[in-house]
This record gives structure tokens, C-alpha cells and sequence, in this order.
């Protein structure tokens, strides 16, 4: 499932991503602070569910709402601190209406509710992609996904790093995640693809993060709950 974030408080957004990603389940795609860009994000992003704040500056929560395409309108969890607003949410077809603080349990139960409104995710076939083309300079190179330790994008361009250096690629993450064995590459977050072959280090930083060490040196954190199906899929 993915998801985008939409409230103007940082902490808040920050204390949402954490529930979130301990929950399981739910790719965090981007998180945004005011009306306004949270419906030039989904325009972009296209996510399953939003988690909006109602009171933001610009366009509020229920603007948002009422804006959303037909045909291409996620499912919306309002997540704010005033509970006057539940009857107006349900009206423009929310799926559930959270308290400030987010109490876990009841996070997950608005996560299932909008997993159970969701198709049946259909099984990504098996890969037989052995190479990827990578661009440096004006060589491009035929690049064996063994030898990948990880792909990254900024901003409009997708990195291919190896250990013998960074190239470009002319295709986009998902286009690569949808083409590369699952059981081999992992998306940790939204700009980065990882080999998990090329672990080399899996180190606690908190209660919640984990760092991961790639065989380049390349650091990465990432939460509790995927470094822990990374370290099971592969054996650590």
C-alpha cells in the first residue's frame, strides 16, 4: 500500500511515518504541509490512502477531500486534534477519522480498512532480467544486477551504483523494481533499491532504525520492521 502524509506540523508528521512504518504494510511516498501541495502530490503520486490534517494553510483538509478526481481518488484518513469535524469527514467519503495522539491500534484498524478496499495485488512475475544498462558519460554499459549494489534516484535521474562507480539510467525506480527478482532486491524507501547481496553490515541505532552497511560502503537507515524481513529473507 502507499501512502502520503499531508499535515503541517513536522513533528506530527514525523510521529505518523514512525506508527506507520511499525504498523507494516505501507510505503511512505512522500510528505507534504499544506493543502495545496498535498493535491499537486497526488496528482504525482497517485498513492492508495492519504493521511490528512484538516486545518493547514491554503486549502484545508475538506478542500483536499472535495477536490479529489473520480477514478483516481485514494482513500482519505483524516488525522487531526478536533473531534467536531468526524461527521463532516464521513460526508466526503473518508475512510476514518483519527485522534491526535494516533493511538497504534487504532491506525492499524484504518490501515485494514483501506487494505480491504483495495484489488487483490496481483503476484509480480518471476524475473529473468541479468543485465542493466547504465550510462556514463556517452558509453553506455551492459551492467550484470549481481554486480548492482544499489539504485537511487534524485530528483528526475535514477543512479545505478556499483563498485566500480555510478552510472545513470534511462528508466524510472518502479519500472526497474517491477523488471528485478524480489527476492533479491529490495525497495527500502522511495529513492533507494538495495541488493540485499551486498549487506554486509545490519547495526541497531535505536528502538525504531536500523543501519544498513553496503559492500561499496554506501550507509542506509531504515525501521525496525524492515530490517527485520531483510535479515529473515536472508538469513542474518
Amino acid at each position: 500500500m502507499r501512502a502520503v502524509i499531508a499535515d503541517d506540523e513536522p513533528v506530527a508528521r514525523q510521529i505518523l511515518r514512525e506508527l506507520i512504518e511499525e504498523t507494516g504494510g505501507v510505503e511512505v511516498l512522500a510528505e507534504v504541509s499544506t493543502g495545496r501541495e498535498a493535491v499537486e502530490c497526488l496528482a504525482r503520486c497517485d498513492p492508495d490512502v492519504i493521511f490528512l490534517d484538516i486545518q493547514m494553510p491554503g486549502l484545508d483538509g475538506f478542500a483536499v477531500a472535495r477536490g479529489l478526481r473520480a477514478g483516481h481518488r485514494p482513500a482519505v484518513i483524516f488525522v487531526t486534534a478536533f473531534d467536531g469535524h468526524a461527521v463532516d469527514a464521513f460526508q466526503v467519503g473518508a475512510v476514518d477519522y483519527l485522534l491526535k495522539p494516533v493511538r497504534r491500534e487504532r491506525l492499524a484498524a484504518a490501515i485494514e480498512r483501506v487494505r480491504q478496499r483495495l484489488p487483490a495485488p496481483q503476484p509480480r512475475p518471476a524475473s529473468s532480467v541479468r543485465r542493466v544498462t547504465g550510462r556514463s558519460g556517452s558509453d553506455y554499459h551492459l551492467i550484470d544486477i549481481k554486480d548492482v549494489i544499489a539504485f537511487q534516484a534524485a530528483s528526475d535521474t535514477v543512479y545505478i551504483l556499483t563498485a566500480s562507480g555510478r552510472y545513470t539510467s534511462e528508466q524510472t525506480l518502479k519500472a526497474l523494481e517491477d523488471k528485478l527478482p524480489a527476492e533479491q532486491f529490495r525497495r527500502i524507501h522511495r529513492g533507494t533499491i538495495i541488493n540485499t547481496d551486498h549487506i554486509r553490515r545490519i547495526s541497531p541505532l535505536s528502538s525504531k532504525r536500523w543501519l544498513l552497511k553496503m559492500s561499496n560502503g554506501l550507509e542506509t537507515i531504515v525501521s525496525r520492521r524492515l530490517a527485520g524481513t531483510i535479515r529473515q529473507n536472508t538469513g542474518w
